[in-house]
């Protein structure tokens, strides 16, 4: 613990830098008896005076971006983490999105699947959606981006199991992220699955996630008498939102100045769709009169989301500055994690946006972050430490929100 309390972005560098060992422990000590997802990825913003976890996703698409050494790196971890699930397990069956002609999606597919087989199980790519399939069709054979070839099979649910060509499934790995859910009786089945189906953005919300991660982070800051601003972008929830009729703008509007009141004049605020996902639903504003005088097609695109999901909650988060450049274009960071471990990332770069816009978005580029063959000075190593401690602390809220769910389904 620090004698005195850490209140620059300076101070809390160098003390993770050299109290590592014991941070890593205190992290480890808070995933005790919670339900942590099989993996998890966390974009990261890192201004000069914070560093902020900005998203959580649950079911990670992107595993071809992360650096082929880290991905080498992970395979122990994921065997470890499948066989906790089932520690017998042989087959594991990954259960995609249903954007089947999204070529990169395919990619991540084939890596993921990769990683699963070089961790010595047999692997079985199916789904539930029906809508996949043509009438009397029960394989979908697929080529990836990379020329990969993906097969996605139609499976049976017998005795409580999901089967996949009349074999039993040992484990499954929820790569879904049900925005549209799936049709299936999830409480019904005894295959274990993680992530939980139950935790898809049919009822997670980004404002119950940060809600959790507030409480983690001061937690966390308050045993090292760290400053928790250092380590969070402010937020406010704001619901009963309906962008078509204009229902709720008002009291969105005074939410977004009220935010840009504390956080300082000249801020910027991201203002995001609670359910969102793959960068959609999302505004960055610097009054609540952009709010006040948004024009149909901006609240069009803040009114539905993937799968025609209707936003009616909104998360009102401080635009955190991005310090981190590729190719004179901003970046961000997006860290990967199996079993709560940090196990690589990428940058997210985005020639098209300034250091304050949503970098996910059109004209995003990924360049792999190579994080086992960073070069070894301290100021790297420092900044691996630090990344990874926002994502696992992200990790550990999004499992609060996974065993609060279950809570409620059980």
């Amino acid at each position: 613990m620090s004698a005195k309390i850490i209140t620059t972005k300076e101070e809390l560098d160098g003390f993770i830098c050299h109290n590592w060992n014991e941070i890593n422990k205190y992290i480890e000590s808070l995933k005790v008896n919670l339900p942590i997802p099989f993996y998890s990825s966390v974009d990261i913003r890192e201004s000069k005076t914070k560093y902020a976890p900005v998203d959580h996703n649950m079911y990670p698409a992107g595993f071809n971006n992360v650096c082929a050494i880290d991905l080498r790196e992970s395979v122990p971890v994921i065997k470890n983490t499948i066989l906790k699930m089932n520690s017998s397990a042989k087959i594991v069956g990954i259960i995609p999105e249903s954007h089947t002609k999204n070529l990169f999606y395919l990619d991540h597919l084939s890596t993921l699947s990769s990683l699963v087989k070089g961790a010595g199980f047999e692997v079985r790519i199916f789904t539930f959606d029906p809508n996949v399939f043509e009438e009397g069709q029960s394989t979908l054979q697929l080529t990836s981006h990379s020329g990969n070839a993906v097969i996605i099979t139609k499976p049976e649910i017998r005795d409580n199991q999901i089967f996949v060509d009349g074999e039993k499934l040992d484990a499954v790995i929820m790569n879904n992220d049900q925005s549209n859910p799936l049709p299936v009786t999830w409480n019904g089945i005894h295959t274990p699955i993680s992530p939980s189906p139950e935790i898809g953005w049919f009822r997670r919300q980004k404002n119950i996630h940060f809600s959790f991660y507030q409480k983690v982070v001061s937690q966390f800051a308050e045993h090292f008498n760290i400053d928790c601003n250092l380590l969070h972008a402010r937020f406010r929830a704001v619901d009963q939102v309906d962008f078509e009729t204009k229902e709720g703008l008002e009291p969105l509007a005074i939410t977004v100045d009220e935010l840009i009141k504390e956080i300082g004049p000249e801020s910027k605020v991201f203002v995001k769709a609670s359910q969102g996902t793959y960068g959609m639903g999302i505004s960055v504003v610097s009054s609540g009169d952009e709010i006040r005088n948004m024009n149909r097609k901006t609240r069009n695109k803040m009114d539905v989301g993937k799968n025609a999901i209707k936003f009616t909650s909104v998360l009102v988060q401080e635009g955190v500055e991005t310090i981190i450049k590729y190719d004179d274009s901003p970046a961000e960071i997006t860290i990967y994690l199996v079993d709560g471990q940090c196990i690589g990332g990428f940058m997210r770069a985005n020639s098209e946006k300034d250091s304050l816009g949503n970098l996910n978005s059109k004209g995003m580029v990924f360049r792999k972050l190579c994080m086992s063959n960073i070069s070894q000075d301290d100021d790297h190593k420092c900044k691996e430490a630090i990344y990874s401690i926002v994502a696992r602390l992200s990790t550990i809220a999004a499992a609060h929100e996974i065993k609060e769910v279950l809570l409620v389904t059980e």
